[in-house]
């Protein structure tokens, strides 16, 4: 069985919102000693060929996934799908469902940015998104920055687009449910993605994981760029108890805006089974 020296299965081209194409993204993690990439961009299928491509070319081994957005507990929550199916008709169609929203949620937070005389972000951020129906607050970041509102998309962050602050706008993507159907319909591994991210209080993650689970999930990611060590040994701790795979990611988006370059996430503790035991 091939066991990777260096794997990375989480990370974002331009067809989402990263700053690399899939193209660019996959030479930087093969300059880096990449040896199993996965490409997960946020709801959405199509940098994976061209990636893909570029993989064989340099001799990656390659894992076809994607992240989709799921509300949760009042919350956005993205569960990686790794080992995917590209051409499968029902994850095609249930992402199709969750893109129609992201259009207009972008609209809306151009407008609640207005209110506070910041004006003209919609058409900022669509400068930096490949497709209107992907613009994200990763974009309107980008331009907030350039325009010299912040120093740094995370401060943008921060104190503009996160929930309580003025260009916050809630929307409702994916149930549990369905993201782990989609997945399992297109023959793909279920992970909970950075799940130290989220605002979840000990009952309310043990409560994910036990419903993530019961709904056949099969890993969480235990390394990954937004984990503190005190988060990687919580999240390993929860691998164990609930009996899952281990992911390993960086999460990287682009060359100076990532905590985490491309293939440069620690290693995951080695009492757990790896998440690409499943997936080569």
């Amino acid at each position: 069985m091939f066991a990777p020296q260096n794997a990375d299965l989480h990370c974002h081209s331009t067809v989402s919102d990263g700053l690399l194409s899939p193209t660019e993204l996959v030479q930087r993690a093969h300059a880096h000693g990449v040896d199993l990439l996965a490409l997960t961009d946020h709801d959405e299928l199509g940098g994976l060929a061209e990636a893909r491509a570029e993989a064989e070319a340099c001799g990656m081994r390659f894992v076809d996934g994607v992240e989709v957005s799921v509300s949760y507990c009042d919350q956005t929550v993205h569960i990686v799908g790794l080992g995917i199916a590209p051409g499968s008709d029902v994850l095609r169609s249930g992402l199709d469902h969750v893109r129609e929203g992201r259009e207009g949620r972008a609209q809306r937070i151009g407008e609640e940015l207005a209110k506070i005389g910041i004006r003209g972000t919609y058409e900022g951020a669509a400068k930096f998104a490949d497709n209107p129906e992907l613009i994200s607050r990763a974009h309107f970041a980008r331009y907030l920055v350039e325009i010299g509102i912040a120093r740094d998309t995370a401060s943008v962050f921060d104190h503009y687009l996160v929930r309580g602050k003025p260009g916050f706008v809630d929307h409702e993507w994916a149930t549990l449910k369905d993201a782990l159907d989609w997945i399992h319909a297109s023959g793909g591994v279920a992970v909970i993605a950075h799940p130290g991210r989220y605002r979840l209080l000990g009952a309310e993650m043990k409560a994910l994981f036990e419903l993530f689970t019961d709904l056949g999930g099969e890993g969480v990611e235990v390394v990954t760029s937004a984990h503190t060590p005190q988060m990687r040994d919580q999240f390993a701790t929860m691998a164990r108890r609930y009996k899952l795979l281990a992911s390993r990611a960086s999460d990287f988006h682009g060359p100076g805006e990532s905590a985490v370059d491309i293939g440069r996430a620690e290693a995951l503790p080695p009492d757990l089974i790896p998440v690409w035991t499943r997936l080569v």
